[in-house]
Parts: C-alpha cells; structure tokens; sequence
C-alpha cells in the first residue's frame, strides 16, 4: 500500500460547518426577552387590571384568577361615590405635574446653557446635580415640612410642585446639557456674528434643536411627579391630596377595598401611559443624545 495514497481520516470527513444566529434569529430572540421582561415587569399592573373589574366576592375567594362575572362597580365607586373625590386628586395630579414640568423646563433650560456654553459656576454644577440626583427623596422629607410648614406652603398645590421641581431638576440638568454638547458652537457664534443676542440665539436656534430632549425632559419630570406619593405623604393632608395618596382611602377600619383601589390604580395609570406612548419617539432620540461622542 502506498503511502502517499493513506489519508487521514479526518482529512476525508465532510467539513462540519457551525451556524451562526443570523441578523434575523438575534432580531426575534430579543424581540422574545424584551417581551418577557415586560410582561414580568408589567404584571402587577395587568393583575390590579383584572381585580378592578371583578366583584368583592372573586376578589376574595381568587384574586389572581380571571374575572368571571366582570363588573364595573369598582369604577362607578371610584369616580361618583360619596366621601371619594377622585376627580379632585386627579385634577391636584394633573396641576402638580404640569406646574412641575413647567417650572422645571423654565429653570433648566437656560441654567444648563449658561453652565454648558457661557461656562456661569463651571462643570462641577453638573457633577453636583448627578450627586443630588442620587440621594433618596426620603433624605430631604423633614427639612422641606419644616421649611413648607413654616412659609405656609403645607398643603398647597404651589407646595408639591416646588417639592417635585427641586427633586426633578438634577434630572433635566443632566439630559440638558448632555444633549447640549452635541450641538456644533459654531452655529451659535455664526449667529453672534450676525448680531443675535444670547436671549435670541437659545431661543430661536438653540432651544429648536434641543427640542427632543426637552420632550423627553418633560415625559420623564411629569410622570416622576404624577406617581410621587413621599412628597405627597408628608406634605398634603387634604387640599392637595393626589391621586396616589388619594387610593389610601379606600383602606378603612372594615377592611380594604382591593376592587376599588385597583380600579383607582387603574385610571391613575392612564394620563403617563398615554403621555409616554404618544412622545416615545421624542423620548428615545431625547435620551440617546449625547450617548455617542464623536
């Protein structure tokens, strides 16, 4: 036998070749993983879904089962009942939030350009403000009842709205100016050249070209104000009552009313979903800016 012709076996053996996940297999596995995630994370909300909508004695035998008698009692109860406001805590959301996101684009904006481009107080104001943004809320609890209690702003609409735009300021400092770095300088002292004034250049070219952060500023400080409940603990009794502190009366000596307060849950979750949905493309493109340096 010659030599020359003994090959080895493996030479022989077909060419096993392994398969890589194509562009459209990854597309599909992390469509499946996100929707996993979601549904995990979103299933308190779809349980307090299904109990508004069932009656006291489901609630009580199954509440994580199906409705089988639906019923819209729990909402009647929650929008017209007797000694249940629910239309006033959620027109005080409504003000506490849109007062908040008001105030606090008001604020950043041209603080952020001042710090950013007009380089008022230096950089380490942004690195204070990440700093103040991670602190708990519960750490500046007592000193803002003291102080609201002393000037009269317990209570008051204006009282929660000052609370939640020094508590969401940090945050749209932040965005602001990450977004701000991306914009080219040059633009802004072509038109210096041409004779605009600060005031001018921020609000006919700067502010446009910022707008997409600054939508996604406003989803992001409205809906952390209308799901506040700290503030609105220790800072309202009545008056200024929200709907996330609203639901707690529905937690009475003779026990709780699950149906009731899952159907204020319920409606109390619309106005930020809507919000958030309908800006979703402003909100992605808002946060991503200044994600990726050049």
């Amino acid at each position: 036998m010659s030599v020359s012709n003994a090959r080895p076996a493996a030479a022989t053996a077909p060419a096993r070749s392994i398969r890589k996940p194509t562009a459209s297999g990854r597309k599909w596995l992390f469509t499946v993983l996100v929707g996993v995630v979601a549904l995990v994370v979103n299933v308190p909300l779809l349980n307090a879904a299904l109990v508004s909508f069932k009656p006291d004695g489901e609630i009580a035998k199954n509440p994580l089962a199906p409705p089988a008698s639906p019923t819209l009692d729990h909402y009647a109860n929650v929008l017209y009942a007797s000694g249940y406001d629910f239309p006033r805590f959620f027109l005080n959301s409504a003000l506490i939030a849109i007062g908040t996101v008001v105030l606090v684009l008001v604020i950043a904006i041209p603080a952020t350009y001042a710090i950013v481009r007009l380089g008022f107080g230096g950089r380490w104001i942004i690195s204070s403000a990440s700093g103040l943004r991670l602190l708990p809320a519960i750490f500046f609890v007592v000193p803002f009842f003291i102080l609201f209690s002393t000037l009269g702003l317990q209570d008051t609409i204006q009282g929660l709205i000052a609370a939640n735009t020094f508590l969401n300021l940090p945050l749209a400092i932040i965005l602001l100016s990450s977004a701000l770095g991306d914009i080219p300088q040059e633009i802004e002292e072509a038109a210096a050249v041409d004779g605009a004034s600060i005031y001018r250049t921020l609000a006919s070219i700067v502010l446009p070209l910022l707008a997409p952060t600054v939508v996604a500023v406003a989803v992001l400080v409205f809906i952390f104000s209308w799901n506040d409940y700290l503030f609105a603990l220790v800072l309202s009794t009545s008056n200024a009552t929200p709907v996330t502190l609203g639901a707690a009366n529905f937690i009475t000596s003779t026990g709780i009313r699950w149906g009731d307060i899952s159907a204020a849950s319920v409606l109390s979750t619309l106005p930020p979903l809507l919000f958030a949905v309908f800006a979703q493309r402003y909100l992605v493109s808002g946060l991503s800016s200044g994600a990726v340096k050049g």
